[in-house]
């Protein structure tokens, strides 16, 4: 009897010493989802994150920031990272399911107007880009290019970046106006696989977050309205303001952030947080933390 008391005793103590670590590996757990923009930034953040604290365990996936933001209301992730703002549609299902979200402003993104590095063409006003993306401009001589129809790219619809263009650059910063992206253009699921189209074919157009830009494609310059000269997308002239496509990148929250995400949205606003954001090609929320190199 005695035996069959003890078996029994070690098997509770093995149980609550696996619901223990169980319970302490999901406290110290973070899911992440959303942007693509912002999915190589909250990596590198996790990443370091994690290297100051071996025992936190953080997941970082992309999708959209609309996936995100769905994956946030139905309570499948702790942070939902965010190109574009929260809708009043998608705020008010939140609030119906008990949610008070939290909004963070981390960091500040630059829309790279991208093409393939052969295009003579080197810069393009807001109305051109318009009226490329809405069918009105097809062929790359009515814009000072060569006689060649332009292949259009946009990012799916469910990305931030797709909402911010329609908003910013197709409706020319009306956000319920008419304007459409044509139905010829081709929508790309991944910043990434837009940028691989664009360095492999010459008459392409796209764009993305400054994070994703490389040599395989060429930025082009966009007319800032107010100072009428063309400005090239950078850390720099985000900064400053001189270029004229940027935005601000989100973290949402289902609350106030506690434990383990309170550390993690602590370390992404402490110095470090905010020296990975420069590392990465967005821009800091302070511009004192901006160190512009010098050029050579």
């Amino acid at each position: 009897m005695r035996r069959v008391i003890y078996f029994l005793h070690f098997f509770l103590l093995l149980f609550l010493l696996f619901q223990f670590q169980a319970f302490a590996k999901e406290t110290n757990s973070i899911q992440i989802k959303g942007s693509d923009t912002m999915v190589n930034l909250g990596q590198a953040w996790a990443e370091s994150f994690m290297e100051q604290n071996p025992n936190a365990l953080i997941a970082v996936t992309g999708g959209g920031s609309g996936t995100g933001i769905t994956a946030l209301i139905n309570g499948s992730c702790d942070i939902a990272q965010s190109s574009r703002d929260m809708s009043p549609k998608e705020y008010k299902l939140a609030k119906s399911k008990n949610l008070d979200v939290k909004e963070m402003t981390v960091g500040i993104d630059a829309i790279a107007m991208v093409v393939n590095p052969d295009n003579p063409v080197e810069e393009l006003t807001l109305d051109q880009l318009s009226d490329i993306f809405t069918g009105k401009i097809t062929n790359w001589k009515e814009v000072s290019g060569k006689d060649e129809a332009i292949l259009v790219l946009s990012r799916e619809r469910n990305s931030g970046t797709h909402v911010y263009v329609l908003e910013d650059v197709v409706r020319k910063g009306k956000k319920e106006g008419p304007e459409e992206f044509a139905a010829s253009v081709l929508m790309m699921p991944s910043s990434q696989a837009l940028e691989q189209e664009v360095s492999s074919s010459k008459a392409a157009i796209g764009y993305f977050g400054l994070g994703y830009l490389t040599s395989k494609v060429k930025a082009l310059r966009v007319l800032n309205p107010n100072t009428n000269t063309y400005v090239a997308p950078s850390v720099e002239t985000a900064t400053n303001e001189t270029y004229p496509l940027s935005r601000p990148l989100h973290f949402y929250l289902p609350r106030q952030p506690e434990g383990i995400v309170k550390q993690f949205v602590d370390f992404v606003f402490s110095d470090k947080g905010q020296l990975i954001v420069l590392e990465t090609n967005f821009v800091p929320l302070k511009k004192e933390q901006v160190q512009v190199q010098p050029k050579s």
